[in-house]
């Protein structure tokens, strides 16, 4: 199963709609297939590592690996489950089972009932890690959500600043800069508070690592964000949560841009996870949160959470704007930390970034 999830993660689904996968297939303690899904629309795992195989009369006495359960639907390929029965491979060894919809048993079910013997859970927890924006997207109909901030080594995200002529405290080393853009690049949604991108004017694209920047999204009630932004350079599809509905917008001097969504919202009874909704249902399926300090705490106070990046430079504020805090307890584990060289004069002492997942949803 090892060997299945290393080739599952050479494929792009985790940012498509579909997750990634791969397949090995071995006879008599020898590996004579392997596959994995390269992108959405192409054929999946199972077809691949079936098709890699030199001698067919191999698969009567072969087990099939694969870190996700086979599809038994038509979709844009036929359903692997009508292969695998049709090329009589005995054994199928499945990581998770898939909460698809058009899946979720099925193509379990299709297998036994043809005669194969199926195992299913083994390395099941690394299985959905691998596939968590999908798993995520199809259990809980909301994205996979990750919380990530950088902070002073007191606990401040920022100095208190007047307007956006001043500069944010710049935390962030080349380093950890370019691995905060290649977590962008992973991901299908960006978001920042209304507050923060007021004050810093970001662009929120990716930058400093190859890849394709996510969809922006803001919630601006009261449309105080200046239009002239580069959050509306129409550079990215951005989706903007407002009270005002088209004729208000208009009333007030706004004009619809291009790549700009705006979604109404009922500013009296708006919760984040109507937000949430609305990003499942327009096939979002992973968002980053970077910020500020007041949606980061409401993200978390609504348990609305996945996981939560946080970024600790070695330097002390003393006073400014307080980091989120996420709860103590024995469902938040720390899954990684890592410390990088930092670009701060002065302590030697080196940036700290650290993972949390949130095993209570």
């Amino acid at each position: 199963m090892q060997r299945c999830l290393e080739l599952a993660a050479h494929g792009k689904g985790n940012v498509a709609p579909n997750p990634m996968v791969g397949a090995v297939i071995v006879s008599n303690d020898v590996i004579i297939g392997e596959g994995y899904h390269r992108c959405f629309g192409e054929t999946h795992a199972e077809v691949n590592a079936i098709a890699s195989v030199h001698d067919e009369t191999l698969l009567r006495n072969a087990t099939l690996y694969t870190n996700l359960e086979p599809c038994s639907h038509y979709g844009k390929t036929s359903p692997c489950v009508e292969l695998i029965i049709r090329k009589r491979i005995p054994r199928v060894v499945v990581g998770c089972l898939d909460p698809y919809p058009e899946v979720a048993g099925r193509g379990i079910m299709m297998l036994c009932n043809a005669g194969i013997h199926v195992t299913t859970g083994v390395m099941e927890r690394e299985a959905v890690e691998l596939n968590r924006f999908f798993m995520t997207a199809h259990k809980r109909h909301r994205p996979y959500i990750v919380l990530k901030w950088a902070q002073s080594d007191d606990g401040f995200i920022d100095r208190i600043r007047k307007d956006v002529s001043e500069k944010p405290v710049q935390f962030s080393t080349a380093v950890t800069r370019m691995m905060t853009h290649q977590i962008r690049s992973e991901m299908q949604a960006i978001m920042v508070g209304t507050n923060t991108a007021i004050m810093d004017n970001p662009s929120l694209t990716v930058r400093h690592w190859p890849g394709k920047s996510p969809v922006r999204i803001l919630i601006d009630r009261n449309l105080r964000i200046p239009c002239n932004y580069r959050l509306f350079d129409g550079r990215q599809l951005t989706f903007v949560f407002t009270k005002y509905d088209a004729v208000s917008r208009r009333e007030q001097g706004f004009q619809e841009k291009e790549n700009v969504k705006y979604i109404k919202i009922d500013d009296d009874c708006f919760h984040l996870k109507d937000l949430t909704d609305v990003l499942y249902k327009n096939g979002l399926q992973s968002l980053l949160v970077e910020g500020g300090a007041s949606l980061h705490r409401s993200f978390i106070e609504e348990n609305l959470w996945d996981e939560v990046i946080i970024e600790t430079a070695p330097v002390q504020l003393e006073k400014g704007i307080k980091s989120a805090v996420i709860p103590v307890c024995e469902n938040m584990q720390l899954v990684d930390r890592q410390h990088i060289v930092s670009d701060f004069a002065g302590n030697g002492n080196p940036t700290m970034i650290e993972r949390f997942v949130n095993r209570a949803v």
